[in-house]
């Protein structure tokens, strides 16, 4: 490795780059292993998530004393937001994977190793 290509990698702009980089595709990683285990896709989601509390929708119906129009709204709602919610998640795979398979490139496979074994890491310590 020569001088100028060290000195890149030390440029605090960089660092912080990569390292956002990796702590948002852990974030999104866990997000999605949440999301996925909650609700298989294709089926109306029973249970949503409202400031970090899992609640059902009947549950909702029955608090709100919602009538049925008002109840068969909400479950539209509700749906909508975890499709939508799916969908953003398949894209930040998508920009994550494709983010990780260009660091990858730059790296040799001594550096890869590295590489893997620092991204297990962080996924575990997030467990």
């Amino acid at each position: 490795m020569t001088a100028g290509n060290r000195s890149m990698w030390l440029n605090p702009r960089l660092l912080l780059a990569v390292c956002l980089l990796f702590s948002a595709g852990a974030m999104v990683g866990a997000l999605a292993m949440r999301l996925s285990q909650r609700s298989a896709p294709n089926q109306p989601a029973a249970y949503y998530t409202i400031n970090g509390k899992e609640v059902a929708l009947q549950q909702l119906v029955k608090d709100l004393d919602l009538n049925s129009a008002q109840a068969q709204q909400l479950e539209t709602v509700l749906d909508d937001f975890v499709m939508y919610v799916q969908m953003l998640q398949s894209q930040m795979d998508e920009v994550r994977a494709n983010g990780k398979a260009r660091i990858l490139n730059i790296l040799d496979e001594k550096q890869k190793a590295k590489f893997e074994k620092m991204l297990g890491d962080l996924q575990a310590r997030r467990r």
